[in-house]
């Protein structure tokens, strides 16, 4: 109860926290699990309603029940057979014991009902702590009773209690209380005094005021020592402020935690230094990727590479994720939840998640591919499934493509990465091939001629590549006499390419022109004449040789 006072007001002031010993009821223990494979009769008896049952559940009970100040129910986890007026006043000694001279971590305590046994106890006596005040020592200690036929439970030995009132005798109320007004120590809503409702807000504000403050003298030093190579390099150093003000304030959480007034206390802001430290080693290795993916980013935009900034924000993404649910399972392992089973959990939760984004995940896979292995790059000219244009942007999903009619074509990664892909910018030659039809009335030295000369043209071009250069007659079309030319010209640029080309075919007209021949066009000629009878005597003569 006393547990969740302190974290409701922490939560008023934005310290959202689980109860420590919450997920209690969500935790199996290993033996929990190897009894649920028993038989009815060797498994576990019930709880105990006031869960006295385990060596945690004593000690969080009794100090939640002390720190209500119900010490009727805090005289209950006593192994003791006096008056209930005296358990009840040896209850509120034991707990003056245990908040003014005992450090333990009650994270640490069995939460088996076996208990664990310590080096020099038996089976069914469990160590808490030591209790100090000067020179003197109290061993805190548990014991597993069994009254009746009831099952076994775990309570402060007689031992420990016989020894609680002297020891309490050299102990005194907290300092703090000394010095403060009756009224605000009397006084105490909900069970807790109310200096220590005020003093909660205080402390989180004061905390967080030293945390920004040394926060700002560090980075200022910092960048003092540091200001060329900062210049120099563009390091964000702000970026990293939020985080490191968050663990210096954990730094002081942890100091808060050992000058409290009661074990409960300090139970409660070590719980929350805990995890404000896990929030913040998570937050500070998250920004320190963002500026290692901001550099790198950066870096592949000045250079020939910034397809793979796709990779980049995809590594980023995807570490970020891992680092925000290795948090979580820190965090949630600090609460005492079973982080196997949830693990176990979460790994079929991620098969059935991702048979339903099978398509997500094959994009994701294919930007990969498409980034590592560079088929295609931004500002590359392409044709993909039969669509031309140029690829603007390679994203996570998908990539898009700039037709020439300036509409967008968006292609998912995975169908790109599986598709036949022509890429036209990493060609190093153009292929220049042509049919040249010249008219029928064209002699053959003239025929020859104009071939001549196209050859030595192509062969004496700088831009031509004149191994492969070739002028052929190849037939008689329709209309025309057909010469085709076949020549690759060195340019890697398609203006280049439409420049050299248009040279190449206006010099080969003026060839034309010089033969005194000229181009043909589509025609139609009609001959008009008598056909004369072929002589009998020479048709059969011409049977007889087509016979032999």
């Amino acid at each position: 109860m006393s547990c969740l006072k302190h974290k409701t007001i922490a939560v008023f002031f934005t310290l959202a926290l689980i109860r420590p010993g919450s997920a209690q009821i969500l935790k199996r223990t290993p033996s929990d699990g190897a009894a649920a494979a028993q038989s009815p009769a060797s498994q576990p008896a019930p709880e105990d309603q006031l869960g006295r049952s385990t060596p945690y559940g004593t000690v969080k009970g009794f100090l939640s029940a002390a720190e209500d100040g119900d010490f009727v129910r805090a005289s209950k986890y006593l192994d003791s057979h006096q008056s209930p007026e005296h358990k009840q006043e040896i209850a509120r000694q034991l707990e003056l014991v245990m908040n003014r001279g005992l450090r333990v971590d009650l994270e640490k305590l069995s939460r088996t009902s076996e208990g664990e046994a310590g080096v020099d106890l038996e089976s069914n006596v469990q160590s808490v702590g030591v209790a100090t005040n000067g020179p003197n020592t109290l061993d805190i200690v548990l014991e597993r009773v069994q009254r009746d036929k009831q099952p076994p439970i775990w309570l402060f030995s007689s031992g420990t209690l016989l020894r609680v009132p002297d020891f309490a005798k050299g102990l005194g109320a907290p300092w703090i209380e000394i010095y403060l007004p009756k009224r605000l120590v009397e006084r105490r809503p909900l069970g807790i005094p109310l200096y220590r409702w005020i003093s909660l807000p205080l402390s989180v504000l004061l905390g967080f005021a030293v945390a920004c403050a040394l926060v700002w003298v560090l980075s200022l030093g910092f960048r003092t020592l540091l200001r060329g190579f900062i210049t120099r390099s563009g390091l964000k150093v702000p970026s990293f402020v939020g985080p490191l003000r968050l663990l210096v304030f954990t730094l002081l959480m942890q100091i808060v935690s050992r000058v409290a007034p009661t074990l409960i206390a300090r139970i409660f802001w070590k719980h929350v230094a805990a995890l404000l430290t896990v929030a913040g080693v998570a937050w500070l290795l998250m920004r320190g990727l963002d500026i290692v993916a901001d550099s790198m980013t950066e870096r592949m935009r000045l250079s020939a590479v910034p397809g793979r900034i796709a990779i980049v924000h995809l590594f980023r993404g995807g570490t970020k994720g891992l680092i925000v649910v290795l948090g979580l399972l820190v965090m949630l392992a600090i609460e005492g939840v079973n982080t196997t089973a949830l693990i176990t959990g979460l790994g079929v939760g991620g098969i059935a998640i991702a048979f339903a984004a099978q398509k997500t995940i094959e994009n994701l896979f294919g930007t990969i591919t498409i980034v590592s292995e560079q088929p295609i790059r931004v500002g590359d000219f392409c044709k993909v499934n039969g669509q031309m244009g140029t690829v603007e942007t390679i994203g996570l999903r998908s990539t898009r493509i700039r037709t020439p009619e300036r509409s967008i074509v968006t292609v998912p990664n995975g169908q790109l990465a599986s598709v036949n892909l022509e890429n036209y910018t990493v060609r190093d030659m153009f292929l220049c091939n042509h049919i040249i039809g010249l008219r029928y009335e064209t002699a053959a030295d003239q025929l020859c001629f104009v071939m001549a000369e196209i050859r030595r043209l192509l062969y004496q071009h700088p831009k031509v590549e004149s191994q492969s250069a070739r002028v052929r007659f190849v037939r008689f079309g329709g209309s025309s006499l057909d010469l085709e030319i076949f020549a690759y010209i060195l340019a890697s640029e398609h203006s280049e390419f439409l420049a050299i080309q248009e040279d190449l075919l206006l010099r080969i007209m003026e060839i034309i022109q010089a033969s005194g021949t000229g181009l043909a066009f589509p025609s139609q000629v009609t001959y008009l004449a008598k056909d004369t009878r072929l002589n009998s005597r020479k048709g059969e003569a011409a049977k007889a040789q087509v016979r032999l």
